[in-house]
């Protein structure tokens, strides 16, 4: 008789309530910031928080780091799409890792929809967070990318540096 795996560790689905919420709340959030960021920051204007994160509005074409900017909104949208989809497939599939990691997959998934409906309405996603260290600027980013960066961080703590043996 093979053993199941508990109910503990098994990982609530993309349509449970643990993963909406998420989801949604990643959404709710990026949203907002980006709606405030639009109204609030002049275009190209820097605006100092800390002496490495300052508000700096401007709209990204391509995908992370600015990266293929000439490759057009409608593939990108597509091809944000088609990875979401791989990610909802990669989540509904997992056996084990329980809610950290419907968590991770739903960052992931939350971040994706985010930036693909600045994408669809405005053909360009809204960034705002300036990383910089003195005048070396690194990259500017939205709470869309910070889900997008978590979520791996979660996949990745669980299925390749242990987290299946605290969690077992």
């Amino acid at each position: 008789m093979t053993q199941s795996v508990s109910t503990a560790a098994r990982v609530p689905g993309p349509l449970s309530a643990f993963g909406l919420s998420i989801i949604a709340a990643v959404l709710v959030i990026d949203q907002a910031s980006k709606f405030v960021a639009e109204r609030t920051l002049d275009f190209g204007r820097t605006i100092d928080l800390l002496p490495i994160l300052s508000l700096l509005r401007v709209h990204n074409t391509g995908v992370a780091f600015s990266l293929g900017n000439d490759l057009g909104s409608l593939v990108l949208v597509a091809g944000t799409a088609l990875i979401t989809l791989f990610v909802l497939y990669l989540w509904r599939t997992a056996q084990d890792g329980g809610r950290l990691v419907a968590a991770g997959f739903a960052l992931i998934v939350g971040g994706a929809l985010g930036n693909l409906i600045d994408r669809v309405r405005f053909g360009h996603v809204v960034d705002f967070l300036y990383l910089h260290f003195g005048a070396r600027g690194f990259f500017v980013f939205n709470l869309a990318d910070v889900a997008l960066t978590l979520g791996p961080i979660l996949l990745g703590w669980f299925y390749l540096l242990g987290g299946r043996k605290a969690s077992a």
